[in-house]
């Protein structure tokens, strides 16, 4: 094994969070990955157009056991410092719906402002090198890596973990930031996939297949009007990946297939205007004619409108309104957008991002138990977090010049 080489920062992970901490943490900073290209969630993301941010980030976008913990990255480094970071390096943008940031053009475009950031700013980055082991002694940290098919070592004063959580592991997720937390004392708070679609027993929406409409579902802990959209599997769309990370196995979630229409005043205008029509033409007014036919199987809907009471009408429209259904499950890591839980933000602090327990020992993005809702916010999270420790990192080392 060669000599070992020194850095003041080695961060693991060139995802979004590790490559921003790098184009922030000063000089001597080397960047690892064992993928053999960064940023690879950053290129899918955003069907290739990266959803990179969102208009209304808050605190109340962001779950974790402490709500508290994630305000301080984000009031110092927000969604406008970010546009302008964007806007800066001439890359077009636009907003969709609720407030969501996308590229103009492809999301590789947003991965290359930070490796440009990055190498401004004068880091390394090894890709397609695996960690080997981790110690700490000395003050300094010795990470053992193998790259090119050799092994070799790096010394820092500081390591960042910015290596994810565990979703998407076709892409390289692991749980090596857990592990390494845990080996120098963290906690770690119950992991699970999170902006995942739900699953039902196989073959139950076959029929629907591809059919999407809006929607607001929810539970007894959150709620989202967004769409819907039947799969194969079961359901999926961002209402139910939104809602995803808020529910637990054996739990019913609801909808209102009709959110902001009164259906029993709609079919009761209908029947005094044409009640020779079917019931069922005139709910596909109101859903696809699909799902009508679904709907169809479990309750009643023979009949022309003139011969529906209203007892039955108030009936129909609680369905409709109230639709509920127990997912047997997720799609599991596969699919999830991003990981709940992770590193427990008691051993952080809130400002750095610095542990607690042993200093110079960083965990950002992803890997804390701070996870955002869909559209940008996780993204947001990862700027933030990543600006907050490299900050931190590049003030230290001012301070011991002084």
């Amino acid at each position: 094994m060669s000599k070992a080489t020194r850095y003041e920062t080695i961060i693991l992970g060139a995802g979004a969070a590790g490559l921003m901490a790098a184009a922030h943490a000063g000089p001597g900073v080397l960047v690892i990955d064992h993928a053999k290209a960064p940023g690879e969630k950053i290129r899918i993301s955003g069907g290739g157009r990266c959803n990179f941010t969102n208009m209304d980030v808050t605190p109340a976008n962001y779950l974790s056991q402490n709500p508290h913990f994630c305000k301080s990255a984000l009031a110092r480094y927000s969604q406008w410092d970010f546009i302008e970071l964007v806007s800066k390096h001439g890359i077009a943008w636009h907003e969709k719906t609720l407030g969501q940031l996308f590229c103009d053009g492809k999301a590789t475009q947003i991965i290359d402002m930070l490796l440009s950031e990055m190498n401004r700013a004068g880091a390394e980055l090894w890709l397609r090198t695996s960690v080997v082991d981790v110690a700490h002694r000395d003050g300094r940290f010795t990470v053992v890596l193998e790259r090119e098919g050799r092994r070799t070592e790096a010394t820092a004063a500081n390591l960042v973990l910015a290596t994810g959580g565990k979703s998407i592991p076709k892409m390289g997720a692991s749980g090596l930031a857990y592990d390494l937390a845990q080996q120098f004392g963290h906690d770690l708070v119950e992991t699970r996939p999170a902006l995942v679609p739900f699953t039902f027993d196989k073959g139950r929406f076959d029929d629907l297949s591809g059919t999407a409409l809006p929607c607001r579902l929810s539970n007894d802990r959150a709620q989202f009007a967004e769409a819907l959209l039947f799969t194969h599997r079961g359901l999926s769309g961002p209402a139910v990946l939104q809602l995803s990370s808020y529910w637990r196995e054996g739990e019913e979630v609801v909808a209102d297939l009709a959110p902001g229409v009164d259906v029993v005043e709609t079919l009761k205008q209908a029947r005094q205007s044409n009640g020779r029509r079917a019931l069922t033409t005139e709910l596909s007014q109101i859903l696809p004619s699909k799902l009508v036919s679904l709907l169809g199987q479990t309750h009643d809907l023979k009949g022309n409108l003139a011969d529906i009471p209203n007892a039955r009408m108030d009936a129909l429209a609680n369905v409709i309104h109230n639709w509920r259904v127990k997912p047997t499950g997720t799609e599991g890591y596969r699919t999830a957008e991003v990981t709940l839980g992770g590193l427990s933000t008691e051993g952080l602090d809130s400002k750095t991002l610095m542990s607690k327990h042993l200093p110079g020992l960083y965990a950002i993005g992803e890997a804390v138990d701070v996870t955002g809702w869909l559209g940008g916010y996780n993204f947001q999270w990862a700027w933030a977090s990543g600006v907050a420790a490299g900050a931190a990192i590049r003030e230290a080392q001012v301070r011991t010049l002084l």
